[in-house]
């Protein structure tokens, strides 16, 4: 069901709508088939982004998580393992692709508060060379992840170590821009160490749908064959590549002011004497004791707000959420007369 559009979404950065700006690009797309890769806008989208990270190709996919199981099929082969987060998306919330469609066992490991893995932790998850064990073949990282930014130092000793050790490095940054913009560093900084990257272009960057792969030539080569193995081949996509091409050139700047709004959301729900993690970029997490939980949720829902509602409440500021309605978000929680 269509929300109205009053609406207060805080439940993810996923939710916004295409501006007016962005629906005139698509509308305006110069198109072709993009299978037999006559798309000119596709092209060009994936050049840019190919440059802007200092990749030798990119290729188009429909969606963030058709983007890194290609990539786990590409870089892995039936009966490999990759090491992954706990928390991570391509582990918990891709629907267990990489095992069901890929045949490539994952093998978790705990996330740090951080976000990030311990090095000792990996090196012992590394199988060793041997018919009883599933080779080791990847290491899967992402950022931001739960809206934290790995830090620079890490990425950088912990890509080196698993190419030290063998393994390629991938990585999920389905927000790699709210990285860039927190930590003031360019594209190919951002991503250093990886073998290839997976960059989503709807979520805080407020296209409808798409995610770009990145990588070396002979990588995106095998990531096209199985982006069509997965149903991912699209004709006509140019009118989805121009809305991404529109949210890099005019919407990557606005991350700032979603990091600023969830500050101050997270400041004013601190005043409420909630528990709240300071967001270090557009996630803000308090949490909710279980007995207001039910409450809270009718009471948002009937002041017009969307959220989760859970005991540990996730809350995401994004293009469509100006000042305006953070500050109308925060009344609400105000008004819910039962924090005792």
């Amino acid at each position: 069901m269509q929300q109205p559009q009053h609406t207060i979404d805080l439940r993810s950065d996923t939710v916004t709508r295409p501006s007016a700006g962005m629906r005139a690009a698509m509308a305006a797309a110069d198109v072709g088939d993009d299978v037999y890769g006559d798309d000119p806008t596709v092209n060009r989208l994936q050049a840019t982004m190919a440059e802007r990270f200092g990749f030798e190709d990119a290729l188009f996919f429909a969606s963030g998580t058709q983007s890194n199981l290609a990539a786990l099929m590409a870089h892995c082969g039936r009966g490999d393992e990759y090491l992954v987060g706990q928390e991570a998306h391509t582990y918990s919330y891709e629907g267990g692709g990489a095992a069901a469609l890929g045949s490539i066992q994952p093998q978790p490991l705990q996330n740090e508060p951080d976000g990030g893995i311990l090095i000792e932790r990996i090196a012992k998850a590394i199988k060793p060379r041997d018919i009883h064990f599933a080779p080791t073949r990847l290491l899967a990282l992402e950022n931001t992840i739960g809206g934290r930014v790995l830090r620079q130092d890490y990425q950088h000793e912990v890509t080196e170590f698993a190419h030290s050790r063998g393994l390629i490095t991938h990585l999920d940054g389905a927000r790699i821009f709210n990285a860039i913009v927190k930590l003031n560093v360019n594209e190919p900084d951002a991503v250093a160490g990886f073998d290839s990257v997976s960059v989503c272009l709807s979520k805080g960057l407020g296209a409808p749908a798409g995610s770009v792969l990145l990588g070396a030539h002979e990588f995106i080569a095998q990531a096209r064959r199985w982006r069509k193995a997965l149903g991912g081949g699209m004709r006509q996509a140019g009118v989805l590549a121009a809305a991404g091409l529109y949210a890099l050139e005019q919407n990557v700047a606005l991350l700032q002011q979603d990091h600023e709004n969830a500050e101050f959301l997270a400041q004013g729900l601190r005043a409420l004497g909630l528990k709240v993690e300071t967001p270090q970029t557009n996630i803000v997490y308090v949490e909710i004791p279980a007995e207001h939980t039910a409450g809270l949720k009718s009471h948002l829902t009937a002041c017009g707000i969307l959220a989760t509602v859970n005991s540990r409440m996730r809350l995401v500021t994004h293009l469509d959420l100006p000042r305006a309605k953070v500050q109308s978000a925060l009344q609400a929680f105000r008004d819910y007369s039962h924090w005792g």
